[in-house]
């Protein structure tokens, strides 16, 4: 998104040396923004609300939050791995966006994009628990952004796959020929979609130039979920 400028604009990225946090730490400070790169993994109860409240002023909150998907038979889900995949993608994000929401109330502006998972658009085999809470996520993000609109707020998502990041992508995967079969018969874009162009995606969803999007949800996965 060349020519989007967020300079004067305060962005809070979160678990930012994973997922799409570094990628999106390099577009946001391309982008001339002043940002804040939370490196911490929010586990616990009261640990989202902790990083909104040691940031300050937040323009911008960017919810990258981010776990290795389990790859369980439904039937065998374990209470654990149920419950870690919420706490991890679903609690964090509700006690962030709670933190945040009432300074941005109080400018009559602000933005929360997340950074999601296109895992809830379609359905996959062994990835009931991962899905859930991803789904999750996105059904929370469209509730706010209605509610929040009426204060000036843009609260969306972007619900990914098959874009390059160290988390699901790494290059020993992309690097394997079963990998790069899939590509071709799963992905009619025929390769992933870059950490940039996600990014910089991201980053237009910050902008004032995305100000008409309201709780909505953005498939970025080079045609995965239409396929």
């Amino acid at each position: 998104m060349n020519g989007i400028s967020l300079v004067g604009r305060r962005v809070l990225v979160t678990q930012a040396e994973d997922f799409m946090g570094p990628a999106l730490c390099a577009a946001f400070a391309a982008a001339g923004a002043e940002l804040i790169a939370d490196r911490s993994a929010p586990r616990q109860p009261g640990s989202g609300r902790a990083v909104i409240e040691s940031a300050g002023h937040i323009d911008a909150l960017v919810l990258n939050l981010a776990i290795p998907a389990p790859s369980t038979p439904a039937h065998q889900v374990s209470d654990d791995e149920w419950e870690a995949a919420f706490a991890a993608l679903v609690h964090p994000m509700r006690e962030m966006v709670a933190a945040v929401l009432p300074q941005m109330i109080e400018r009559k502006a602000g933005k929360i994009v997340l950074m999601g998972s296109a895992s809830a658009l379609r359905g996959m085999a062994r990835r009931s628990s991962y899905a859930a809470a991803r789904g999750a996520q996105l059904a929370y993000i469209q509730a706010v952004g209605v509610e929040a609109a009426a204060h000036g707020i843009q609260v969306n998502a972007i619900a990914q796959n098959f874009v390059e990041n160290p988390t699901y992508f790494p290059p020993e995967v992309q690097a394997t020929q079963a990998f790069k079969d899939r590509l071709k018969w799963q992905v009619p874009l025929g390769r992933l979609v870059t950490a940039e162009e996600d990014a910089g995606f991201a980053v237009y969803l910050c902008s004032e130039a995305a100000n008409c999007f309201v709780g909505q949800v953005f498939p970025v996965c080079g045609g995965w979920v239409s396929r």
